[in-house]
């Protein structure tokens, strides 16, 4: 409990080759224009793993989230999901995604939306803490959010051109076991995620490993953006786990990163996680960016509005 209440209170509000010029300049204008509209954020140092905090109930929380890939053999691009995340009950958080790309020498498409909702069985701080997991997607082939890896994928997915994977349109489910556990300030989380397309395809399967920590558990007097306990640091592994039958760790694509979180005295937390690809199948570099502002009372604000 020590570990939470101080990060909700001080950090949060609450809780290869490199080959620059294939970055696709739409997606990136896009992403710098944003920016500027994010304000305050109460968002896990994460990107793809999750941890057991919630939402608050009631508050929402905008986020902007690209991810500026480097394929080794096709064009550079940026995908995004933006999010909205709401704190239905204190055990109930619900999101909801809008997801779009741009590649370079191709386009800049919608790609689809992703519904989302976690549960926390146990409330109370354990040494271990679950939390269930299940999503709707409804997006096409061309999504390059990245948002998590399953299967085998993404590198030779991501050479495909736009016109044609827009036009498949998936709709699948995916579930996911969280398990988290805080220790002297440190957090660390495990998810094993799997993931069905509704028509007749195999199950998928992927994995995410986190470890985090604030650089200080004490606030200091005086506000500022520079003070240690405004910004947390860790690294995730993620990575595919390959399909119903051929499982396991050999094929798919693999990724190491460190992630980096800072939350200014205004309220805006921002984000970044350099990615490394480990195997042939992965990327050789991914850069992804956060941007978040949470809305408390958001609930009780709207239903005021509608009296």
């Amino acid at each position: 409990m020590e570990y939470m209440q101080i990060t909700c209170n001080y950090l949060w509000g609450r809780r290869g080759h490199l080959k620059p010029r294939t970055i696709p300049l739409p997606g990136l204008l896009l992403c710098l224009s944003l920016i500027p509209l994010a304000l305050k954020g109460g968002e896990r140092p994460y990107f793809v793993t999750y941890d057991h905090q919630m939402e608050e109930p009631g508050n929402l929380e905008i986020a902007f989230n690209p991810v500026i890939g480097f394929p080794q053999r096709a064009n550079g691009f940026v995908g995004s999901w933006t999010e909205f995340e709401y704190g239905v009950k204190g055990w109930w958080t619900s999101e909801f995604y809008l997801d779009t790309q741009s590649t370079r020498r191709d386009s800049t498409i919608f790609t689809g939306f992703r519904w989302e909702n976690r549960f926390r069985p146990l409330m109370r701080e354990h040494w271990i803490n679950p939390v269930l997991y299940i999503e709707y997607e409804h997006i096409s082939e061309a999504d390059k959010a990245m948002k998590e890896i399953v299967g085998f994928g993404p590198e030779e997915e991501h050479a495909e051109p736009n016109s044609h994977t827009r036009a498949e349109i998936e709709n699948e489910i995916e579930t996911k076991l969280i398990l988290s556990s805080n220790f002297k300030g440190w957090n660390v989380s495990e998810n094993f995620i799997a993931e069905k397309n509704l028509s007749n395809e195999p199950w998928e399967f992927g994995y995410a490993l986190g470890v985090s920590r604030p650089l200080a558990l004490e606030a200091s007097p005086r506000e500022c953006n520079f003070c240690r306990e405004n910004f947390a640091a860790g690294v995730e592994i993620y990575g595919g786990l390959g399909d119903w039958h051929d499982f396991g760790f050999s094929g798919p694509s693999h990724y190491v990163a460190p992630v980096l979180a800072w939350q200014l005295s205004n309220g805006m937390t921002l984000r970044l996680s350099p990615g490394f690809g480990l195997t042939d199948a992965a990327h050789p570099f991914i850069l992804r960016v956060s941007v978040s502002h949470e809305i408390p009372g958001f609930g009780r604000k709207l239903r005021r509005m509608f009296r």
